[in-house]
């Protein structure tokens, strides 16, 4: 039968089970140095995160590496900041290596990014919560009073003074009915795992091409990398998933599920076609599959990919980055990269077929390219809530832009910037959309930033 079902929840009272200056939800990387920078900027601060352990892409996603933070030249850092001192600490404990790629200039292990991360929210007395899942918002006068959470002790309500919402998908914008919008063709998402056994001349292309589909397995571009520390151990992204929007629940589901079946695929392809003299096995999986992009926000600022890719700069800018855009196809097994040098490549299924371009002549853009790309403040402010910030994937850009900064050394600095911004805010006694984003800018660069 054809029909909606609904029951009544009965309405109870709910206990305050937290009150803080700011509560951050979503304890990714970019939650986390939100919550770090407004901490350091003397704020209590109360980080709810809906898993059991800080880090997000990096940690339960098993993406481990960051990209460069230097210019195009080498010449000038322009990323500085809280990910220079996690790179740091994972360096001193033996968790990193280091390389001369720069989209791959940083490899870490995962589990030490970890105790990393705890220990810095530890550090600052940031009160740290596990398994709390935001359910809910409390507002009144145009303000957030406080989120309903959920955890193993039942529903209760958190109190702040201000809100960073880094829940990736916009928890909280969504409980509060933030208009949202999606990309024409949403970026899918992978399922990363660590591999045991020694892939030297395995010819993975190859092999795909000649016996993929006898293990459910596409001709499908993806990547692999290393794992600092432990030889022998790979981390691989072979395949995406496609077709699901990872912000609704049954899609989330089915993502899940048909990225460990192609891990699985992955590995018993190896065992039947790979190399003879080692033994394979999968040594963990991604505890939460690798989302590239499901809804954004609107603000103040969106940012567009020819502005960026040319370098404009801004005042206020709160972040610097040079990755490329890079826009993982939805329909045919492809990624196309845009450089800030001007070349365009697009690379189909397993190095099958690549397309070459230049973007910049193409548009008639003559001079010297830009060596490095930055956003304003704007790009955080939303102009509807005097004390909540978007920061995240979520954020306000075209595909082609979206595809150079949500990766995680960009969106690190998204997170420092909310929580430089907090902090004023709550000084000044300013709404978001009040606050001079020159003076968050000087707040980033006064704790250690590069913009």
């Amino acid at each position: 039968m054809d029909r909606q079902h609904t029951i009544c929840e009965p309405e109870k009272q709910l206990p305050v089970v937290g009150e803080a200056d700011v509560c951050v939800c979503g304890g990714g990387c970019t939650g986390v140095f939100a919550a770090i920078r407004a901490a350091r900027l003397g704020c209590s601060v109360i980080l709810c995160e809906e898993t059991n352990v800080l880090g997000g892409a990096a940690v339960n996603g098993l993406v481990n590496i960051w990209h460069s933070l230097y210019d195009t030249e080498d010449k000038q850092q322009i990323i500085a900041g809280l990910t220079t001192e996690v790179l740091a600490r994972l360096e001193g404990r033996g968790a990193l290596t280091k390389s001369s790629n720069r989209s791959a200039a940083y490899n870490f292990n995962p589990v030490e990014m970890a105790f990393v991360l705890d220990e810095m929210t530890a550090e600052c007395g940031i009160d740290v919560r596990f398994h709390t899942k935001v359910c809910g918002t409390l507002t009144e006068g145009g303000c957030l009073k406080a989120v309903i959470v959920e955890d193993h002790d039942g529903r209760g309500a958190v109190k702040a003074g201000f809100f960073v919402d880094a829940t990736g998908d916009g928890d909280i914008m969504r409980r509060l009915g933030m208009p949202y919008y999606t990309g024409d063709r949403i970026q899918p998402p992978s399922a990363c795992f660590h591999l045991l056994g020694n892939m030297a001349g395995v010819d993975v292309p190859g092999i795909i091409h000649a016996h993929g589909a006898e293990f459910g397995l596409e001709d499908d571009w993806g990547w692999s990398t290393g794992l600092a520390g432990c030889p022998g151990i790979t981390m691989r992204a072979d395949n995406h998933v496609f077709g699901v929007r990872c912000d609704k629940a049954a899609d989330l589901t089915k993502a899940e599920q048909t990225g460990r079946k192609q891990m699985r695929g992955f590995l018993d392809m190896l065992k039947k076609y790979g190399r003879t003299d080692t033994h394979y096995a999968i040594t963990n999986a991604a505890s939460y599959i690798g989302i590239r992009e499901t809804v954004h926000y609107p603000t103040r600022f969106k940012a567009e990919r020819l502005p960026l890719l040319t370098g404009t700069r801004y005042p206020d800018g709160i972040m610097n980055g040079t990755y490329p855009s890079d826009v993982h196809h939805s329909d045919n097994m492809g990624i196309t990269f845009w450089y800030l040098d001007g070349t365009r490549r697009t690379i189909y299924g397993k190095d099958t077929r690549t397309e070459t371009g230049n973007w910049r002549e193409e548009q008639g853009i003559e001079g010297e390219p830009a060596t490095y790309y930055q956003v304003p403040f704007g790009i955080l402010v939303q102009e509807t809530w005097a004390n909540v910030i978007p920061a995240g994937r979520m954020l306000n850009a075209d595909s082609g832009a979206f595809g150079a900064l949500r990766v995680m050394v960009n969106l690190n600095q998204l997170g420092e910037a909310a929580g430089c911004a907090a902090a004023a805010c709550l000084d000044s006694q300013k709404a978001i959309f009040d606050i001079d984003g020159t003076a968050v800018r000087a707040l980033l660069r006064k704790g250690g930033s590069a913009v």
